[in-house]
C-alpha cells in the first residue's frame, strides 16, 4: 500500500463553502501559507442553489456555483491553494494539528473548521434504498432528469420553497408536502411560490413511505389532523427537511453543543491555533453573508493572534 504524502501547512481550512473560501481569501492575503481542503462538494452545500437573491453585491441573481466560483477565484489569486480531497482523521491533541485526507496527511499549524452542514434525511422506508432513483436532496442536480413529470419537495424552509420554484422549470407539477400547517419560508419567497400555477401544497402532512423498487413510484402520506393515510404517485422525492453539522470528526476533542463548534466572540475554539465558522457553529442564521463573516472574523483572529 501506497504511503501517503505528509504536507506541513501553516494554515489549513477545512471546507470550501463561504465560510472557508472567505476565510482562505484573508489568511493568504495576509501572506499565510493557506490551503483549502475542499471536502466532497466544491463550494459546500450553497454551490448546489439554483439562486441566490439574497446576497449583497449580486444584484444578478447568480447561481450557488457560480457565486462560489468568484469566491474561490479571489482566494487562488491572493495565493491560496485547493486541494480537491476529504478528511478523514483530525488530531488536535498536539501541536501542529494532524489531518488525514483520502490522499495526504497535512501536518497544520492553524486549522480553521467550516466543514458545515449536511442534508437530514425523513428516515422512512425506502428512502435510503431510492436515493439516486428518484430520492434526491438536490434539486439542481437532478431536476433535469424529471422533465414534465409530477415530483413532491418534503419541507416548508426557504430551502424547500427555492428548489420547488426552480423545479417549475422541469416537471409538470410540484406538490410541497409539509408537516405544519403553514410553510417557514420569508414572504417573498412565498409569493413567487404561490404565483406558479405549477406548485400545489399538502399542508399537516407527514410521509410514512417511499414507494418503489428500482425508481420512484409515490409516496404514502399521512394527514395529521384526519388520522388518514393514502398513496400518491410522483416520479421524484426531493427532500428539504433542514440541515446537520457535519461534525463527527471533531467530537471528544472540541467543546460542541448539538453538533455545533462552541466559538467565542473570535470563533476560536476551546484549543488554541483551532477556529470555526459557517454553518459548523451557526445553527439559527444559515445565510451565505453571515458564513462570509464568520470567517472572515476566523481569519483575522487567526492573523492576529499570529502577529
Amino acid at each position: 500500500m501506497k504511503e501517503k504524502e505528509k504536507v506541513d501547512v501553516k494554515v489549513l481550512i477545512m471546507g470550501s463553502g463561504p465560510a472557508g473560501v472567505s476565510a482562505a481569501i484573508y489568511t493568504a492575503r495576509a501572506r499565510l501559507e493557506t490551503v483549502v481542503l475542499t471536502g466532497p462538494s466544491l463550494g459546500g452545500r450553497i454551490s448546489l442553489a439554483s439562486a441566490i437573491d439574497n446576497y449583497p453585491g449580486a444584484p444578478e441573481n447568480p447561481s450557488g456555483n457560480d457565486l462560489m466560483g468568484k469566491f474561490i477565484m479571489q482566494a487562488e489569486r491572493f495565493g491560496a491553494t485547493l486541494d480537491y480531497d476529504t478528511a478523514i482523521k483530525v488530531n488536535l491533541q498536539q501541536r501542529p494539528f494532524i489531518v488525514e485526507t483520502e490522499g495526504k496527511i497535512y501536518s497544520a499549524e492553524n486549522l480553521i473548521i467550516t466543514t458545515g452542514s449536511r442534508s437530514v434525511p425523513m428516515s422512512v422506508p425506502g428512502e435510503k434504498e431510492l436515493v439516486g432513483f428518484g430520492v434526491s436532496y438536490c434539486a439542481t442536480c437532478d431536476a433535469f432528469f424529471y422533465k414534465d413529470m409530477p415530483v413532491a419537495v418534503i419541507g416548508g424552509n426557504n430551502e424547500a420553497v427555492d428548489e420547488a420554484l426552480f423545479l417549475t422549470k422541469f416537471a409538470s407539477k410540484v406538490t410541497i408536502i409539509h408537516r405544519a400547517d403553514k410553510l417557514r419560508a420569508d414572504k417573498i419567497r412565498l409569493e413567487k411560490a404561490e404565483a406558479s400555477p405549477k406548485i400545489e401544497y399538502m399542508m399537516n402532512t407527514s410521509v410514512l413511505e417511499v414507494l418503489g423498487k428500482d425508481k420512484v413510484t409515490g409516496l404514502i402520506v399521512k394527514d395529521l389532523q384526519t388520522e388518514e393515510t393514502k398513496e400518491l404517485p410522483f416520479d421524484a422525492v426531493f427532500v428539504f427537511i433542514g440541515q446537520k453539522p457535519v461534525s463527527e470528526l471533531y467530537e471528544g476533542q472540541l467543546e460542541m453543543e448539538k453538533g455545533l463548534i462552541k466559538v467565542d466572540e473570535r470563533m476560536h475554539t476551546n484549543i488554541p491555533g483551532v477556529y470555526a465558522a459557517g454553518e459548523s457553529v451557526d445553527g439559527i442564521y444559515k445565510q451565505v453573508a453571515v458564513s462570509v463573516g464568520s470567517g472572515v472574523m476566523a481569519a483575522m483572529s487567526l492573523s492576529k493572534d499570529l502577529a
